[in-house]
């Protein structure tokens, strides 16, 4: 009895595999659970991220918001006469529906947890009259979104639409930046949470840079790098991951 209940379980979970398979170039916003503290953390520390806002993939098909990402700190160097501080890490799992799928990704990028914060609210606060649905807010990266029926706007050039929980846009390169723009053939609209479509590099953070995005070898490897001293990436700061051609 107890082989054919596990039989069942392994039939009815693989077109929920199916489900998840990612394209390259999608992008997860995820929010971090765990702070990144180069003179806490260690070599071999598990990292936990939140996907926060639904990721569309395929037709009909999403990672949905609160999914996990897990990864862990590969090395983490202290700061010299000459050098910073630096954490390597790297995300490899995304857990959805007690679910695991290997996933290989790349930084694009990081932002404070104040940045995270400020770019939820209106520049000139809240009006108590207006519901959240209208409030227009400032994206990480400078874009405007217009909730209430307007659009993802880059100046005068609308690059997407608000959606519940974040924003759907067409992912741009930013001119003097590695940060590309569609790649992959992955032209979709596709979820930046709290970030413009353009953003790209680190924000709220004075010395930090990230050295190493992933994309290149070692892929999959996240350095981040300050210019002098120790550095702390607190829980609730943002990341745009995107996900790379397995390997």
């Amino acid at each position: 009895m107890k082989r054919m209940w596990c039989g069942s379980l392994i039939m009815f979970s693989l077109p929920l595999f199916a489900q998840i398979a990612i394209p390259p170039g999608t992008i997860l916003p995820v929010g971090l659970n765990s702070s990144l503290s180069s003179g806490k953390v260690k070599p071999g520390r598990v990292i936990t991220a939140r996907v926060m806002q639904d990721v569309p993939l395929s037709p009909g098909s999403k990672i949905q918001a609160g999914a996990k990402v897990i990864g862990h700190v590969i090395d983490v160097k202290a700061p010299t006469g000459t050098s910073g501080a630096q954490i390597t890490f790297r995300f490899d799992t995304l857990v959805v529906a007690k679910r695991q799928t290997p996933i290989t990704t790349n930084l694009r990028a990081l932002a404070s947890a104040m940045a995270v914060e400020d770019a939820q609210v209106p520049a000139s606060g809240p009006d108590r009259g207006t519901s959240q649905e209208a409030w227009t807010t400032n994206q990480i990266g400078g874009e405007v979104v217009y909730r209430g029926g307007g659009p993802v706007a880059n100046g005068l050039r609308s690059v997407g639409e608000p959606t519940y929980g974040g924003v759907l846009v067409h992912v741009s390169g930013k001119p003097g930046t590695g940060c590309r723009g569609e790649i992959e053939g992955n032209d979709r609209l596709q979820a930046l949470w709290v970030f413009s479509s353009d953003a790209c590099g680190t924000y709220g953070f004075a010395d930090l840079e990230i050295a190493h995005a992933g994309r290149s070898s070692p892929v999959g490897e996240i350095t981040l790098l300050s210019d002098h001293g120790d550095f702390n990436v607190r829980a609730g700061s943002g990341m745009l991951l995107r996900v790379n051609r397995e390997q």
